[in-house]
């Protein structure tokens, strides 16, 4: 299947040439990670993303046209050589050698271990070394004040951030990375980046970060419902409370303040009959949002243990899944 290029440059050959990238990309990630001694070395991609989005900020007025102005520039600075990449790559070296190698800085933005590792680390500092050690690995992981946070907060902020995270740090990335290669993933990670980074609604990013919020919103919105199918299918291979997420997703997705979050999250929340989200400190603005499912929400250390292990199976599904869909491409 991999000893020659595709047998032409249509549409189908591109799709199915993108989906095998996704599966070399999903394992390189699963198995390996981004290693910390290359961090060190040179950083990671979307720190370098979030370098450019940082000078932007610092240089360009706040106002929506130049909010609007620095993320034209930042997809200009990141995709076009990402796309230039990719088809240099393709033309220059036997197809099996360039979805290899293409498949490295695919990966790096990917967060499938990386997003395993900080959660599970929330875990273990509840279970094993107090509460100030778990304020610590938490505020790795979300924006919240962690001093505010007791132990069934603290749990509940890992069991959300790793729900919303599946689906805007993999399950997205992945989806445009089969639609577009190597510069759909690129694409993605610079719009979420600068939504991180400049997309809250605070003074001065109100107007400045506006257009990175609205397309981050837009570009995660079938990621988001995917990712909820995903967990309420692991609830039942997992033998947690697949109706319960069915449920949840149903009464509360649409009732979260941001337009995606809530869909992963209510679905974690029904699956592991938790109530998740609600109201919480920023700093020292507290923000008001809905509950998502209706269960207890006094979570522990074991619920983020289960959250992980539908998670892990919500990963195996979407793989599963690229799998099916290249095989399909192929033939």
């Amino acid at each position: 299947m991999l000893a020659e290029r595709p047998p032409s440059r249509g549409s189908s050959a591109i799709f199915a040439a993108n989906l095998l990238l996704l599966c070399c990309a999903l394992l390189l990630d699963a198995v390996v990670g981004y290693p910390d001694a290359l961090f060190r070395a040179i950083g990671h991609p979307v720190t370098w993303i979030g370098a450019l989005i940082a000078a932007l900020d610092r240089r360009l007025p706040r106002t929506r046209a130049a909010g609007v102005a620095a993320l034209a520039i930042l997809l200009a600075a990141t995709v076009i050589p990402a796309a230039l990449a990719q088809y240099l790559i393709l033309r220059a070296l036997p197809f099996p050698v360039a979805i290899a190698l293409l498949a490295i800085p695919a990966a790096s933005l990917l967060a499938q271990r990386s997003l395993w590792a900080h959660v599970a680390a929330v875990a273990a500092a509840l279970e094993h070394h107090g509460i100030d050690a778990a304020r610590a690995a938490v505020s790795r992981i979300v924006g919240r004040n962690p001093e505010t946070l007791d132990e069934p907060a603290i749990a509940r902020a890992a069991i959300e951030s790793l729900a919303e995270n599946f689906s805007d740090g993999i399950v997205a990335p992945a989806l445009w990375c089969a639609i577009a290669g190597l510069p759909g993933i690129v694409l993605y990670k610079a719009v979420n980046t600068a939504d991180s980074m400049i997309g809250h609604r605070t003074p001065r990013h109100q107007e400045f970060g506006w257009a990175a919020a609205r397309l981050d919103d837009l570009i995660n919105l079938p990621a988001s419902r995917l990712s909820a199918l995903f967990f309420a299918i692991a609830a039942l291979i997992n033998r947690a409370n697949a109706a319960g997420a069915l449920r949840a997703i149903s009464r509360d997705a649409t009732s979260h303040r941001s337009p995606n979050a809530g869909w992963p999250e209510s679905a974690m929340a029904g699956a592991l009959n938790l109530r998740l989200a609600g109201p919480r400190i920023y700093g020292t603005t507290r923000v008001q949002d809905s509950w998502m499912g209706n269960g207890t929400p006094n979570a522990t250390a074991a619920d983020i243990r289960r959250a992980l292990a539908l998670y892990r199976t919500a990963c195996v599904l979407q793989a599963a899944l690229a799998v099916t869909l290249t095989l399909a491409a192929q033939g």
